[in-house]
């Protein structure tokens, strides 16, 4: 549902009148604040909390409170709201390489760069790209994130059924994610578990951020040791929880930083590999690729398995670097 008819700017005379929408399928299962959120791009969550409380939005002409679920079928009436007028964000539409599509799921390749949706200074992001390139995709929403420098998988769901059966799955432990990275440090284990707390704060300047904590969230990786090199190691991440940074704390955190992190990695080393030697190619971005990942379809309840090739600047280096210690 677009709201372009029911949000009026400031400058313009036209009255405003109450809309009424009824739910589809695709609407029914979210809580009517988050729809309001949604559907009322621009306006303050503030004011939409207030036209909640004050029950100028009714479902079936009752009251309701901001928890309650959307039904399918449910009518809803959203009050006149009006807004400054802003200038309008032009968000350029835009293609990522497929590695799978059906009517329920997108999964792209994602790019480093790329941030997975606007924010924190980003006008848009991948969501909003795919959104602009199909205007008449129904439904279309993140299933998880990537740090905005992390290439690879990314999933987006064409349905809410699909989203909510992926969620709960996430949830519950059952989808397996696996990523490549590339450490500084002398990795001595073939297979290492790192348990520690992660609290999640923001910065003075709006930067979200990550630190080991005891009082924070339990937090479990298992790295492998894939390939050994004189001062760097390949390894591969399975991530057992989901925190925001993980995989980058718990390495920054035992001491073997990856190379090209700009947030928690070694800033010397960093700056001497975006310059290439006589042993090694050059690398200008942070060396963490989700490669593969697995989960049951929403629909059919087929078990699948996805890979992303690892993306070309890091095969490069990779390459570069000769053959293996192990």
């Amino acid at each position: 549902m677009k709201m372009q008819k029911d949000v009026v700017p400031a400058s313009t005379s036209a009255p405003l009148q109450a809309q009424f929408v009824t739910i589809t399928e695709e609407e029914a299962g979210q809580r009517i604040d988050n729809y309001l959120l949604r559907v009322c791009k621009g306006v303050p969550k503030s004011h939409v909390y207030r036209i909640l409380r004050s029950g100028e939005v009714r479902v079936n002409k009752g009251r309701i409170d901001q928890l309650y679920r959307l039904v399918q079928g449910d009518v809803v009436r959203i009050p006149p709201i009006r807004l400054a007028e802003k200038p309008e964000n032009h968000v350029p539409a835009a293609e990522f390489k497929i590695i799978f599509e059906d009517s329920h799921l997108l999964v792209i390749d994602k790019p480093a760069g790329v941030a997975v949706h606007g924010g924190s200074g980003v006008s848009f992001g991948v969501i909003e790209q795919l959104r602009a390139s199909r205007p008449d995709a129904k439904f279309l929403e993140l299933v998880h994130r990537l740090d905005r420098e992390t290439s690879g998988l990314l999933l987006l769901a064409k349905k809410r059924s699909a989203l909510t059966s992926l969620h709960e799955q996430m949830r519950d432990g059952e989808t397996d994610k696996r990523y490549l990275t590339m450490v500084a440090g002398d990795w001595k284990n073939a297979r290492q578990h790192i348990k520690l707390a992660l609290h999640k704060y923001t910065t003075a300047d709006g930067e979200r951020r990550v630190s080991v904590s005891e009082d924070g969230m339990p937090s479990h990786t298992i790295f492998s040791l894939l390939k050994k090199f004189d001062g760097f190691a390949l390894l591969e991440a399975e991530l057992k929880t989901g925190r925001t940074h993980q995989i980058r704390v718990h390495l920054s955190s035992s001491g073997f930083p990856i190379l090209g992190d700009d947030k928690y990695g070694d800033f010397p080393l960093n700056k001497a590999l975006q310059k290439a030697t006589e042993t090694r190619g050059a690398l200008k971005r942070m060396f963490l690729h989700a490669h593969q990942i697995t989960f049951t379809h929403p629909e059919s309840g087929k078990n699948m398995t996805l890979n992303a090739p690892l993306a070309a600047e890091c095969e490069r280096f990779l390459v570069s670097l000769g053959k293996p210690l192990n």
